[in-house]
């Protein structure tokens, strides 16, 4: 294993130490354990938006804290789900007193121990809610999963619930506007080789040197198969094929795509694969609003890429547009 850390098990906290150290004027670590938090939170008038996971897929969640978008970024170990004192302790830095939304990626873990922290918040009088992201069509009902994953559309739902928020809206408001982002955002993705965990020290699943994996996680779990490499245009329709049968997107509609690496997956090939896409919904006549490329939720070393599509309405677009900064975007 080749890696450049110290001791694997202080990955996280030495991590965290350096993005503050690097971005002081965006985020500030909690006292209470490895969360970020958006440097002038809480912002008084506002809903606090706290999302996260385990770490590993940087610059999702820490990097896309700040302005419009989230408040706080809460940290697990590698691949692990954050505990739900780690969330109670996040849901406190950002609560103004204008109720706290938990935006929660579809894994078992996540899901149980964001669930717990909502309650404990809500002991102390804090108004907690929380919408669940699902975007990925590839499989539904795995080993981590009751339902379907949740990956790079994740970011979409953080971009404009954030935008949501920072207007002044009500808790009520941005967790309506984040469900229409989850109902309306498909993502699939493929793999061509592993990652390595820190701590396990050796892949954490095994391609043969002409194989790929279509519709894998982003934690390295199983896709729905295994093929030979083929051409970018082959791998992107194939994507395109499953998105489009799982959302109805009329002519003439908009979306916003998003053409996301992995890890290890450079940008000409990640531009080459979103030409294949703009062909795919142009020639159906479906709108392209706007594109991002680029690494947006990644897993750790993993090479490969993911496409999200989000259809969009007036309303959508607008928050979609509206300023956010944060050090993830600036990155980028």
């Amino acid at each position: 294993m080749k890696k450049i850390i110290n001791d694997p098990s202080n990955v996280v906290s030495d991590m965290i130490q350096g993005i503050v150290l690097a971005h002081p004027n965006y985020v500030r670590k909690s006292d209470n354990g490895n969360i970020l938090v958006r440097k002038d939170a809480p912002v008084e008038g506002k809903v606090g938006l706290v999302s996260g996971g385990g770490s590993g897929h940087e610059p999702s969640h820490g990097g896309f804290v700040g302005y419009g978008m989230l408040d706080a970024a809460v940290c697990g170990e590698v691949f692990t789900s954050p505990t739900p004192d780690q969330v109670y302790e996040a849901i406190k830095e950002v609560n103004s007193g204008n109720g706290v939304l938990l935006i929660i990626k579809n894994y078992t873990g996540d899901v149980m121990n964001f669930e717990m922290a909502k309650e404990m918040a809500e002991m102390d009088g804090i108004e907690v809610d929380y919408v669940v992201v699902n975007d990925d069509v590839a499989v539904e009902n795995s080993l981590y999963t009751a339902g379907r994953r949740g990956i790079a559309g994740t970011v979409f739902v953080h971009k404009i619930a954030g935008a949501k928020a920072t207007q002044g809206a009500t808790l009520k408001q941005v967790k309506e506007v984040a469900n229409k982002v989850i109902k309306n955002v498909r993502s699939m993705g493929m793999a061509l080789s592993p990652c390595i965990v820190p701590a396990a020290g050796k892949p954490n699943f095994t391609l043969e040197e002409n194989e790929i994996e279509i519709g894998m996680g982003i934690h390295g779990e199983p896709g729905t198969h295994k093929e030979e490499i083929s051409s970018a245009n082959d791998i992107t329709t194939h994507l395109i094929d499953k998105i489009l049968a799982d959302v109805e997107i009329a002519e003439d509609e908009e979306v916003a795509v998003m053409v996301n690496g992995l890890g290890s997956t450079p940008l000409m090939e990640l531009y080459i694969a979103n030409k294949t896409v703009n062909e795919i919904l142009t020639n159906k006549g479906i709108k392209i609003y706007n594109t991002f490329v680029g690494e947006y939720m990644t897993s750790l070393e993993m090479a490969g890429y993911s496409v999200s599509i989000l259809k969009l309405d007036d309303e959508l677009k607008e928050l979609l547009d509206a300023k956010a900064d944060t050090l993830g975007l600036k990155i980028l």
